[in-house]
């Protein structure tokens, strides 16, 4: 499977909205080398502010652009923006609901051999507590760039989780990308498996193995994790009576949390989660680390195998 830098697509995405839309601005906190905004700084220095490690005030900044009528992306990586400035996204951005675009790289264990500090695995959750949040983490760089144009159309604060490593392509070109829609890649009836960002690739792969093993599971990318598609999620909930969920993030309060409220409101089935669990990870290559934790297509392919045993009791014992 061909493979392609999240963050790149970014940069160059950036580059192209810049020239179609002069009110966009540009802010980074000294990283723009590795957040690749460093496309746009070199053809708009005049949009383009690098407000050095001063995440904080970067986050006021962008406000302060926003109230002032400009569309301003603001991007440094995902534990400084998320985790450091979760005051400032909370004051300045999500409660005055101000047009600002939080658009952070390295995201989750994936950041590699930077180790445990940079490793930003609460992120999702945080953000999803924000009123007037829009979450979103790509699959693909085909999706970031789908993405990143429908934020630079729609008013108010997103939160953009990207990756530092390049990750699979999944979709073809050409792919349109709709906010809210979640996305069904594969088709199947003995059990679903949601996932989001890095995961979805690993989902398919999973979902390739299980079917040589008798195993027909749908797969779903719910690209936005804020709005979720509730419609998508009951519909495969009806229809497989299983559900396996898989994200590069803690146990509590991210894609997990969000599906299992859904599911246990509108209709309760069986689910398993793959995830970080309750724990902060070591450093290492990303690869590595993802299979010390759990975070691979074979980790998926168990807990998928586990959801369709339990079904198959239960359905046995009705």
């Amino acid at each position: 499977m061909a493979e392609a830098s999240t963050r790149e697509t970014y940069g160059k995405t950036l580059v192209e909205l810049g020239r179609e839309n002069p009110n966009i601005v540009v802010l980074d906190a000294d990283v723009s080398p590795s957040t690749m905004t460093s496309f746009f700084a070199r053809e708009f220095p005049d949009r383009f502010f690098d407000c050095g490690l001063e995440e904080q005030n970067m986050v006021s900044i962008a406000a302060g652009l926003a109230a002032s009528g400009k569309t301003v992306f603001a991007t440094t990586f995902v534990v400084f923006v998320v985790c450091r400035c979760f005051d400032q996204l909370r004051l300045c951005l999500s409660q005055p609901n101000l047009n600002v675009k939080i658009v952070a790289t390295h995201g989750g264990i994936s950041v590699g051999e930077d180790g445990t500090s940079h490793q930003a695995i609460e992120d999702l959750a945080l953000c999803c507590a924000l009123p007037s949040f829009t979450v979103v983490v790509p699959a693909d760089a085909i999706e970031t760039a789908g993405a990143i144009r429908v934020a630079a159309s729609d008013y108010g604060p997103f939160y953009i989780r990207l990756s530092r490593p390049k990750t699979p392509i999944v979709y073809p070109e050409g792919y349109h990308f709709t906010l809210g829609k979640a996305v069904t890649m594969r088709q199947g009836k003995d059990a679903t498996i949601i996932a989001m960002g890095i995961m979805v690739a690993k989902a398919l792969e999973a979902a390739d193995n299980l079917a040589r093993q008798g195993i027909d599971c749908r797969v779903i990318n719910t690209h936005t994790l804020k709005p979720l598609d509730k419609a998508a999620i009951v519909k495969a909930a009806s229809e497989t009576g299983a559900i396996v969920v898989a994200e590069e993030h803690l146990a509590h309060g991210g894609l997990g949390s969000r599906v299992a409220q859904i599911v246990a409101k509108e209709k309760p089935v069986l689910m398993e989660f793959v995830n970080l669990g309750d724990r902060y990870a070591l450093s290492g290559k990303a690869d590595e680390l993802l299979q010390r934790y759990g975070l691979t297509a074979r980790d998926i392919e168990e807990s998928v195998k586990s959801a369709v045993k339990r079904k198959q009791y239960f359905q046995a014992r009705q």
